[in-house]
């Protein structure tokens, strides 16, 4: 008996369509913000005073454009992200509904209907302007069941075939709890939760994946689900290593991209963590589609873990084994289930073939981990790409809280540590960073790195090497390292240095809009990210040593206490004449991000004198002019004393023949002789010889100081020993030779920074000058 009558049939198939044509102008219109019609005009005020605007006005006619409803444009999204995905049977009206039962009133308004092959799609979306916590909706959801029943029913009368049903409830921001009644009557009927993180996720893959992201949302919606009871077999061997079992075997790349899934790292998956993947690139994806359609092939195998939920295990029927192998060959059965085989290495060379002609009829190679655990899969990820250099750096950092929250290495911790706070400033919805910081796959307007640098220089977290913590790092730091119960203390510590992050760029959004809503500026940018929470680790630090505050005050006292000086900053910044506002926003490169640093520390020193941390005093010795000036006096006179000591030494022991004596070092000088007349040349100088004599550097000095160390001459007193000469001790040891000599490696490390004379970070502090003084003053260079 049929469940629709034949006005009830037409009036549902009316609104549906597969023509392509009418799809492609429904999508145009879809994907506008707005809605647009022509009217004449007679009736432009009529439809002016109900909230249209005039676009421009036509010969007979008025084209008048209205902005869409929020809950519309939101359909208008999810049915676009369909019809992109690859599904060419929609709803073509907005007025589309479903009966599910005999009575009059058992019917239900569908925003969006989406149909591929025998599986049919019943989306409905709820919406709101702004993010807040979604309404219950229990009513809805206790007689969902019920009508998915009714659903099905219809819908195969439509299609006349049997189908699968899947309801999709869609939502933008909108938060519902993951153990709310809600989601667990979802969950009951095997529906699916689409929020504002799938959205964005399948947005990527479409991007990413063109026509071949239809796979991979399959995987996401029906995972472990069966395709059908048909099992795959497939002839394999089954062999062990490292402990684990695995089987080798040839695949039609249509099957297993079916049974496959890729572990993105995106908010969408978190259910599945730790998952490790990138996103595709889509130019590469491309290439390697046309590669195969010429004929291209790959040697190399795809590598996979088959999960072992429900009922996905996999099943080997053994043949035989050969006498020279513990192999085992037989037939591995698979089952016919989405999303059971996760592809850990190869998924450009898989989704290569999901658009080639080759797609149905060419096997691959693969290698089939069965049952490996999650950390696991993400360890042999990270070992196969580590050498490629293939993993990004925010996918790499975001992948740290997973490989290390549990390590027995204290460092290895501290990056877990690291990862898990920059994922909450940027993950969670209560965050002033919230969807702006680059974690795993999901690109955003500040990258990860800049806070994992930031947070290991602040002194927030401890530092540690190995096992051991860093003793200066302690005291300052928010974590107990005494608290033997690591995850305990991580967890707590991550609490702590979130909340204080978030009360300080709070602070800037509240208070400093213009400041706060600036990509690329002060605040909110890689450099001034780094410049920020190193200020504020830095202050943290200075009201600590000052008892202002101690490890335990909380997060908000603290906040309270470092106001002030940030207040100072930012009204700096506010203030800036536009000349030095572009000098600053025009620096680039390495060494950029520390000058930042130095600008809010110098801000906070000139109002409060008493805050002054030793890499801001070290900073500004190293910009005195008059310092460097001290310190290039006393190392030039030093490497005059040393050339004129040395070869005058080298003369009294082997006379005319003492350049011989030097053969390797003479060459080297020679050869630099030669460019450097070259370059002379080059530069318009002219072309006159260079004397080799003169392009000795100080590691021929102290070749020369140690391979004639106490060599004697019968030169009388007209000759001193080398180590009579140049043993200097200047604490660094003094029992042997290369600890007598040391000062010259010092001495050379010192020389390269006053050579840099335009670069003021190369530069000489106060305790290096007076290095060089001591050794003036050891050579009485100025008596």
């Amino acid at each position: 008996m049929s469940f629709l009558d034949s006005h009830q049939l037409n009036e549902i198939t009316e609104k549906l369509t597969s023509d392509l044509s009418q799809l492609k102008k429904i999508h145009t219109l879809k994907s506008k913000s707005h809605q647009s019609k022509s009217v004449n005009h007679s009736l432009v005020d009529d439809y002016l005073n109900k909230g249209w605007e005039i676009e421009r006005e036509l010969k007979t006619k008025t084209k008048l454009i209205k902005q869409k409803k929020y809950s519309q444009a939101f359909e208008d999204e999810i049915w676009c992200q369909f019809y992109e995905l690859g599904y060419k049977y929609l709803n073509c009206d907005n007025t589309f509904a479903l009966p599910f039962g005999k009575d009059k009133g058992d019917k239900k308004q569908i925003n969006v209907i989406a149909i591929d092959g025998d599986t049919v799609f019943i989306i409905e979306c709820k919406s709101s302007e702004k993010s807040e916590k979604a309404p219950p909706y229990k009513d809805e959801f206790d007689l969902l069941g019920l009508r998915l029943d009714g659903f099905k029913k219809v819908m195969e009368q439509v299609l006349n075939r049997k189908i699968k049903i899947k309801y999709i409830f869609a939502t933008k921001n909108l938060r519902i709890s993951v153990d709310s009644y809600d989601l667990k009557k979802l969950e009951e009927t095997r529906s699916f939760y689409y929020n504002d993180n799938t959205y964005l996720y399948i947005q990527n893959l479409i991007k990413s994946y063109k026509g071949a992201a239809q796979y991979q949302f399959l995987g996401l919606v029906f995972k472990n689900e069966k395709i059908n009871d048909n099992k795959i077999e497939v002839p394999a061997i089954e062999g062990d290593m490292g402990g684990k079992k695995y089987y080798m075997f040839s695949i039609e790349p249509s099957l297993l991209l079916k049974v496959g899934f890729v572990l993105h790292r995106a908010k969408a998956n978190e259910s599945e963590f730790p998952t490790y993947q990138r996103l595709l690139i889509p130019s590469r994806l491309k290439k390697i589609t046309k590669f195969i359609d010429d004929g291209g092939y790959f040697p190399n195998s795809i590598i996979v873990n088959f999960s072992q939920v429900n009922k996905t295990k996999l099943n080997f029927e053994f043949i035989k084994r050969t006498k020279n192998s513990s192999s085992k060959l037989g037939v591995l059965k698979i089952p016919n289930a989405y999303a059971i085989a996760y592809i850990i290495d190869g998924q450009h060379r898989l989704y290569g073939y999901a658009n080639s002609k080759y797609l149905k009829t060419n096997t691959i190679p693969v290698v089939a981990f069965d049952g490996l655990e999650s950390v696991e899969q993400l360890r042999l990820f990270m070992e196969i790409n580590e050498n490629q250099k293939a993993v990004s750096t925010d996918l790499r950092l975001d992948l740290e809280e997973d490989l290390f929250w549990d390590s027995p290495i204290a460092a290895s911790r501290m990056k877990a540590l690291r990862s898990s706070i920059i994922k909450q400033l940027g993950g969670s919805q209560n965050s002033p960073l919230y969807n702006k910081i680059s974690i795993g796959e999901e690109r955003r307007s500040l990258h990860s790195k800049p806070f994992s640098t930031a947070l290991s220089k602040s002194g927030l977290l401890p530092n540690a090497k190995g096992n051991k913590y860093v003793k200066d790092s302690i005291l300052p730091s928010l974590y107990n390292t005494n608290n033997l119960d690591h995850n305990q203390e991580m967890e707590m510590c991550k609490r702590q240095v979130v909340e204080l992050l978030n009360l300080c760029y709070e602070f800037v959004e509240s208070e400093y809009k213009d400041i706060f809503n600036k990509e690329k500026y002060f605040i909110i940018s890689d450099r001034g990210t780094y410049a920020f929470i190193t200020l504020i680790g830095s202050l943290n630090r200075f009201l600590i040593e000052g008892n202002r505050l101690n490890p335990k005050s909380s997060s908000k006292d603290r906040f309270v206490a470092l106001k002030d000086y940030l207040n100072v900053v930012l009204n700096a910044i506010q203030n800036l004449k536009p000349d030095d506002k572009n000098s600053y926003l025009s620096l680039l490169g390495a060494g950029a991000d520390i000058k930042w640093l130095r600008f809010f520390q110098s801000i906070v020193n000139s109002k409060f004198p008493e805050y002054e941390p030793l890499d801001l005093i070290d900073w500004k010795e190293r910009q005195s002019d008059e310092l460097q000036d001290e310190g290039r006096r006393y190392g030039e006179s030093i490497e005059s004393h040393m050339k004129q000591t040395i070869l005058g030494n080298l003369k009294r022991l082997f006379g005319e023949d003492w350049d011989m004596e030097i053969g390797g070092i003479k060459r080297s000088c020679m050869d630099r002789a030669e460019q450097e007349r070259e370059k002379n040349y080059k530069d318009g100088l002219g072309n006159e010889e260079v004397d080799w004599q003169g392009m000795f550097n100080i590691n021929d000095y102290k070749t020369i100081i140690e391979k004639h160390w106490s060599k004697k001459s019968s030169d009388g007193n007209q000759f001193k020993p080398f180590q009579d000469l140049f043993s200097i001790d200047v604490g660094l040891g003094f029992n042997s030779k290369s600890e007598k000599v040391k000062w010259i490696s010092q001495f050379n490390k010192y020389r390269n920074l006053w050579a840099h004379t335009a670069t003021k970070g190369k530069r000489l502090n106060k305790e290096e000058v007076r290095f060089l003084e001591k050794i003036h003053k050891h050579f009485k260079l100025g008596e």
